[in-house]
């Protein structure tokens, strides 16, 4: 436990202290527009509208495994976890004093964008890989704000890939259960 906690730190320090200025601004963009699910859900506005059925059927999953990412990280994980978030000196930047207060444990942004994105992809493939640009740039912004140690994101992203997996196989699995 003490080699993840000292390579958390050592994660954190270089990704808050080499990023390029301008580098950070578009991370603080994408994290932004991600914020309050804003982000996914104008990506499930397109889908739904130039997509045809595909895309519906990628809207329908991606925003059922969001919303389900974000119960179950944010209301289930970081209620058990309450993990502090990581220390203001780590941060050698001011964007370290808007950070939530709440558990660092696990990225409720990371384990939502992983979750629509994963969710998305099986229906409209390309979509889905146009989702995980900005999905991996909120993993590296939680992580360069100070807000998450990369634990925190990669638990958040183990979550949202569970959740799109199990998204997307209930009604499979359901019907499979029904009588014939």
């Amino acid at each position: 436990m003490r080699t993840v906690r000292k390579a958390d730190r050592r994660l954190i320090q270089q990704a808050a202290s080499r990023v390029p200025p301008r580098v950070g601004t578009v991370l603080s963009v994408v994290e932004e527009t991600a914020e309050s699910s804003k982000l996914w859900c104008g990506a499930a506005v397109l889908m739904t509208a130039y997509g045809g059925r595909r895309g519906r059927r990628a809207a329908a999953a991606g925003l059922t495994a969001l919303a389900v990412a974000q119960l179950v990280a944010n209301g289930l994980c970081k209620q058990l976890a309450d993990r502090p978030r990581p220390p203001k000196e780590w941060i050698p930047h001011d964007e370290v004093e808007d950070r939530p207060d709440s558990s660092s444990f696990p990225s409720g942004h990371t384990a939502a964008a992983v979750a629509f994105t994963a969710a998305v992809a099986p229906s409209a493939p390309v979509a889905g890989a146009l989702c995980a640009i900005p999905a991996a740039l909120v993993a590296v912004e939680r992580v360069q704000s100070g807000a998450h140690y990369p634990t925190d994101v990669v638990a958040g992203a183990a979550v949202g890939l569970a959740v799109a997996w199990v998204t997307r196989s209930v009604p499979r699995l359901a019907c499979g259960l029904l009588p014939a």
